[in-house]
């Protein structure tokens, strides 16, 4: 682990960043232009946040399947908008085992292609459906201007799948992944506040009808796409002749989904909650929740480690993700410094002073407040702690976000000042004009994030942009 001082925040948040994904072990780029390598530190980050989707995907009654890497491009190209829309990003393969390929095959971008190319098979009559599926895959975007996490040619993510006999159910489907899996594991378990909203015509995934969205503000005052579910109509199901026989016996295509997020949530977790120290990781998803350093002499060695060892048993037994860094060739000052830059939420220091007085020494990462605990209540209090620091990281980050929120500007001059500097949000009325959107996207590089679900009670009647008659607020920021 390097010694020299991290960036700070506020002077090179993106060299912050990318040196605290290298330090911390999280990932690094490999031979590949624009793919990364995930270390088993930010995979087992990964692994944690992963848990928490999928318990939520299936506690909704979705089930996993999985589907091929490789896509038909004559498939692919059945769909005329997702096409168009991920060209620029799509690779494909001509050759293969030697020989060129008689058709090439696209490898995907997404899976909406290939999958309701299926559902054809899958769907004959409405005791079919729905069809609620989900997988887990990597998937390949070309990407021009590559950041570790955040755009990568190739990252890992869920997309889920689903079909359905009525628009109703469909756009139920999108709303319930929205809150019900993506904005409580980002919120309770991330411990990163969302704004929920849906997606400006411009803004919306190729080929959907409607496309929701979550919304998180990072440090630097730039909003991060953290996860999207999409209601999609009957297009994919016309294109690749879906249909079924309904309840009144005539023949009908079913209505489509697709939601996803991606590894790009570890760079949010990141930028969210993280110092100029590194990480703060929010307990849940802290690969190691509690980290006992032991400082001891070669006098004292035996008793020391004895006694952190069963701090460490105890810790484990009750479910806590607990490490004891005994390694003799690095100094208790290096260890600490080293899982403050990763951002073990607890560290627990030892030594014989401790244990003469029948205590430990607890710091806290995300405050990097030290107090002591009766070594009998260690396993009581972590507990609490690890709570409240969870609690405490999300309360930190809402208010941040709240602070950062500029509602109602005076003017469309103070809006755009704002963005520029990239401020956080700004929340303000809007006509649903394409020129007034691509006018502030050409003047400050902001873009609508979303589209609120619960309208503003005071917001304006005319638009920001224009001053004409406003038909709803949006929100605005410059994003990752």
């Amino acid at each position: 682990m390097s010694t020299n001082a991290l960036p700070t925040q506020s002077t090179d948040f993106p060299g912050w960043y990318g040196e605290v994904v290298r330090r911390a072990d999280l990932a690094e780029n490999s031979a590949v232009r624009g793919a990364m390598v995930i270390k088993p530190y930010g995979y087992a980050i990964w692994e944690a946040i992963q848990r928490a989707l999928d318990h939520r995907i299936k506690a909704t009654g979705h089930e996993n399947f999985y589907f091929p890497l490789f896509v038909p491009a004559s498939l692919l190209a059945q769909e005329g908008e997702l096409v168009e829309g991920f060209a620029p990003e799509v690779a494909v393969v001509t050759e293969a085992g030697g020989k060129r390929l008689e058709e090439p095959l696209a490898v995907r971008p997404t899976s909406e292609a290939l999958i309701w190319s299926t559902y054809a098979r899958w769907v004959q009559s409405y005791r079919d459906l729905p069809l609620l599926y989900n997988q887990w895959a990597n998937v390949v975007r070309w990407e021009l201007r590559p950041r570790l996490f955040l755009r990568t040619s190739e990252f890992l993510w869920q997309e889920g799948h689903t079909a359905h006999e009525t628009e109703a159910e469909a756009v139920a489907e999108t709303l319930t992944i929205l809150h019900d899996v993506y904005a409580d594991t980002l919120e309770n378990v991330l411990a990163i506040p969302v704004l929920r909203g849906r997606k400006s015509e411009s803004e919306r995934f190729p080929g959907a009808v409607e496309t929701y969205t979550l919304e998180a503000l990072m440090r630097d005052g730039k909003a991060l796409q953290a996860a999207t579910s999409h209601y999609l109509g009957q297009g994919f199901a016309r294109t690749f002749d879906v249909h079924f026989t309904g309840r009144d016996g005539v023949e009908q295509h079913p209505y489509a989904t697709s939601w996803g997020a991606s590894t790009r949530l570890v760079g949010a977790l990141v930028m969210a909650h993280g110092d100029d120290r590194g990480l703060r990781l929010p307990p849940l998803v802290a690969p190691q929740q509690v980290m006992i350093v032991p400082i001891y002499h070669e006098t004292d060695q035996a008793d020391v480690l004895h006694a952190a060892a069963a701090i460490r048993d105890e810790l484990g037994a009750a479910g806590v993700r607990v490490r004891l860094d005994d390694r003799a060739d690095y100094r208790p000052g290096f260890k600490f410094n080293e899982w403050e830059l990763k951002g073990a939420p607890v560290r627990i220091e030892l030594g014989s002073r401790d244990l003469a007085a029948g205590t430990v020494t607890v710091a806290r990462r995300d405050t990097g407040e030290k107090h002591q605990i009766p070594l009998p209540r260690v396993g009581t209090e972590i507990g609490e702690l690890l709570s409240d620091i969870q609690t405490s990281l999300f309360r930190v980050a809402l208010h941040d976000q709240e602070r950062r929120t500029l509602s109602n500007p005076d003017g469309y001059q103070e809006m755009i000042e704002y963005l520029r500097e990239a401020g956080g949000f700004v929340a303000a009325s809007w006509c649903g004009s394409g020129e007034c959107e691509a006018r502030v996207k050409d003047e400050c590089s902001a873009t609508i994030r979303c589209l609120p679900l619960v309208e503003q009670p005071e917001r304006s009647n005319t638009c920001i942009c224009c001053g004409r008659e406003a038909a709803q607020s949006a929100v605005w920021a410059q994003a990752y």
